[in-house]
């Protein structure tokens, strides 16, 4: 009962949590093992345990508290401060038993942001455990998200099967941003969600550039070639200005709200509304034809972007914090607060800005196509990793072996079998003769490169009729796990027509 209190207290937490924890307590919470038999582990403290450890969901929550206890302790250490990283004013008062204001304060919010394999173990086991103790705060949320499958299949690091962030930011240099985006528009908030290569090009060119990157410019340039790169001052507001700055006003409320309840996907939209807002004011009003007959209009017109341009310098630091950056060093404006957003006068009349820079390139599909390559790539290495090797064949007598014989010979001509994908027509000196064969190797090598090419021909082989050609013989090969044919060759050129033994 009073887990289940507990649980039912949070109507806020999301569908796919409530969904988890609801379906254990219908049930019955029934009794589950905390201990298991193995070698390696934290081993279970109590008498006749040989052999056993926790099971490491039981222990890893309550190692949360032991990683609180023991930082302060060690900030507070005179021998352990001079290494340690942190470095702000919040503990410099601090001592070391103030970790348990973190976990038994009436002040201080605990949040769990996990995957949904671990949805039971912070709702439902790790809270037992608090209340049973009695004296420590419980999960305030769980904001835990579902899987992120990558191109329709599972992640997989031992597969290979994954986007490798040092590769990513080799390949897309600059580009770390676009990722946190891509990420955070598809995150798996409350089902499971997929990253496609295309929908990462997509939310770049048609979203970024095309929106948030083309307004930010538009601003830029148009300040610097019409003003001398300073604010003009703000002139006598239309209806429209009006409606535009109450829509400023307004958003930085919205995702606040959003990312206070854990939205982060309709966050990061609510802060491209805020770009895509510029991008139509500018369409809408049109300065670069206005600056012809009403220079004071364009004045306004380029106040109140460049306010639009300072909020987006604000708000868009969650999710895109290198864009945010370089937005306050081309607006040269202080870092403002997230508590400054929403004003209309963060940009001074007369204040210089800076040099302005393309924020979101396009993304080719040259690139895109790299990329899922590389991926098919990985996919075939473990179809052939996996792959099974075919059965050795039953033994023969080395009278039966020395029946074949198999000799050096040189491909003198190549042709293509009409009417046939598979059929190369060989001609070959065999050191003995010259002749024909019929070889099914036509989907591995074009004709004109093999020739000259040394192979091994089972020369005794029984002539036979092949699409009306008579083939004598047969060209061994040998076959790949993935299927693809290879030439069976000496490692040196070698007299035509000597035997293999």
């Amino acid at each position: 009962p009073q887990i289940e209190a507990f649980v039912n207290s949070h109507p806020e937490w999301k569908t796919n949590v409530m969904g988890q924890c609801q379906s254990w307590l219908k049930q019955g919470l029934l009794p589950r093992a905390m201990t298991r038999d193995l070698e390696w582990g934290v081993k279970v403290p109590l008498k006749d345990t040989e052999g056993k450890v926790l099971y490491v969901w039981f222990d890893a929550p309550i190692g949360y508290i032991t990683f609180t206890k023991e930082f302060f302790e060690k900030y507070n250490s005179e021998k352990d401060k001079k290494d340690y990283i942190y470095d702000r004013s919040t503990f410099k008062t601090s001592k070391a038993e103030d970790w348990e204001k973190y976990w038994k304060a009436e002040d201080t919010k605990l949040v769990h942001f996990i995957g949904k394999d671990n949805i039971v173990f912070h709702c439902i086991i790790f809270p037992a455990m608090l209340i049973a103790d009695g004296s420590y705060i419980r999960p305030d949320n769980v904001p835990a998200n579902e899987f992120m499958n990558l191109e329709g299949e599972k992640i997989s690091t031992s597969r290979n099967w994954a986007v490798w962030l040092h590769e990513y930011l080799q390949e897309f240099p600059g580009k770390q941003d676009i990722l946190r985006y891509a990420l955070c528009a598809n995150a798996p908030e409350t089902k499971d969600n997929d990253f496609t290569w295309k929908d990462f090009q997509t939310r770049n060119n048609s979203e970024l550039a095309d929106i948030f990157g083309n307004f930010v410019n538009r601003v830029i340039v148009l300040t610097a070639k019409n003003f001398d790169g300073k604010i003009p001052a703000l002139g006598v507001l239309s209806e429209l200005d009006q409606q535009v700055l109450a829509t400023l006003k307004e958003l930085p409320g919205k995702i606040t709200a959003s990312i206070e309840q854990y939205r982060f996907r309709e966050a990061q939209a609510f802060m491209l509304e805020l770009a895509r807002l510029g991008n139509k004011y500018l369409a809408e009003t049109e300065p670069w034809k206005l600056i012809k007959t009403d220079i004071e209009r364009v004045k306004t017109i380029m106040n109140i972007s460049a306010q639009i341009t300072a909020n987006l310098s604000i708000l868009c630091e969650p999710f895109l914090p290198f864009t945010s950056e370089k937005l306050v060093k081309m607006l040269n404006i202080p870092k403002y607060l997230w508590k400054e957003s929403g004003r209309a006068d963060l940009v001074k009349a007369g204040h210089q800005i800076g040099v302005g820079e393309i924020l979101f390139s396009k993304i080719e599909d040259e690139q895109i196509e790299a990329q899922i390559q590389k991926l098919e790539a990985s996919k075939k290495a473990n179809e052939l990793a996996n792959a099974i090797v075919a059965e050795a064949k039953e033994p023969v007598s080395y009278d039966d072996f020395t029946k074949m014989d198999i000799r050096i010979a040189t491909i003198l001509e190549a042709e293509r079998v009409p009417k046939t994908k598979k059929l190369l027509k060989l001609k070959l000196d065999t050191g003995l003769d010259q002749r024909i064969v019929v070889s099914g190797i036509a989907e591995f090598y074009e004709p004109e490169k093999i020739i000259g090419q040394q192979v091994c021909l089972l020369a005794n082989l029984a002539p036979r009729d092949i699409k009306g050609i008579m083939s004598q013989g047969m060209i061994l090969m040998t076959e790949d796990k993935d299927g693809s044919l290879s030439f069976v060759s000496p490692s040196k050129v070698v007299s035509n027509g000597g035997t293999v033994a």
